[in-house]
């Protein structure tokens, strides 16, 4: 598939994003690479290693054992990672779930 535009990709990234615990490893894989990120300016820049091994390691992690799909990176990294930074800033404002309904998804209970 081709995606002229992140529009055209965000309904696929997020289909392939159904399960809440798969947004939520990417939420924790995403802001423990912002922290790293900030570590690596503030304090030592060895912190940058840490950056694609939070971010892709946890994100990847929940492809492959929560959502068991192949994760959109592998064929489209760009608009994955813009498309992940747009998941993360909705998850934190608390806009997430009204992204879901609008796409016409709605949110899986789990149980836990």
């Amino acid at each position: 598939m081709n995606f002229r535009s992140m529009d055209e990709f965000w309904p696929f990234y997020m289909n392939q994003h159904s399960k809440p615990a798969t947004r939520r490893w990417h939420f924790v894989g995403t802001l423990c690479s912002i922290l790293c990120l900030i570590c690596t300016v503030m304090f030592n820049r060895w912190f940058v290693i840490f950056v694609p091994v939070f971010g892709y390691g946890l994100a990847w992690y929940s492809h492959f054992f929560v959502e068991r799909n192949v994760p959109a990176t592998f064929t489209h990294p760009f608009w994955s990672l813009l498309c992940d930074l747009k998941m993360f800033g909705l998850m934190l404002t608390g806009k997430m779930d009204r992204e879901i309904k609008r796409l016409g998804k709605r949110p899986a209970v789990q149980v836990y």
